[in-house]
């Protein structure tokens, strides 16, 4: 089994804000599928470096809970992370030996569409308490996961070049 081939589009120079935020994020949500894309299992589990346990497949597991773990708090569903738990917080990265890729890339493009889903209803404005009692916009939401993937993004790059050498976007 390989990580699946995806598109990304360009976002647009012209957009509305809110557009613009989408697109964002869709984007380099497809540039971390595009660093997986054509890997096997193996390859999508190697490590960067000792003592990390950083992996594009970790990658991958970790996003779909930071997604889970922003997201959620616009949604009326319960929150639902996979692999970071309480228990074992670098369960996203760690514990990749028995996990079939095409179910954390299920998971992954599952928790997208609900992340969209939770925030489809509500203006840039409104806002959204976590546990803690902090309260976030949207706005500051779609902000924090550009800024996230874009900088898990750059770990991507840097993890598949080891792999087999490729770089580029």
């Amino acid at each position: 089994m390989f990580a699946p081939e995806v598109s990304r589009a360009e976002p647009g120079q012209e957009l509305g804000e809110r557009q613009m935020l989408e697109a964002w994020l869709d984007y380099h949500r497809a540039t971390l599928m595009i660093k997986c894309a054509g890997l096997d299992a193996d390859q999508l589990s190697a490590r960067s470096c000792p003592p990390s346990p950083m992996s594009l497949l970790g990658l991958v597991r970790h996003l779909t809970d930071v997604e889970d773990g922003w997201f959620w708090i616009f949604s009326s569903e319960p929150r639902r992370p996979l692999y970071s738990l309480p228990d074992n917080e670098d369960g996203d990265f760690n514990d990749l030996d028995d996990t079939p890729i095409d179910e954390v890339f299920a998971a992954y493009r599952a928790q997208c569409d609900r992340s969209r889903a939770a925030a489809a209803p509500h203006s840039l404005d409104f806002t959204a308490s976590r546990p803690n009692g902090r309260r976030y916009t949207l706005r500051w939401v779609f902000m924090h996961l550009i800024e996230e993937y874009a900088r898990h993004n750059g770990h991507a790059d840097l993890l598949r070049e080891r792999v087999d050498g490729a770089t580029g976007e």
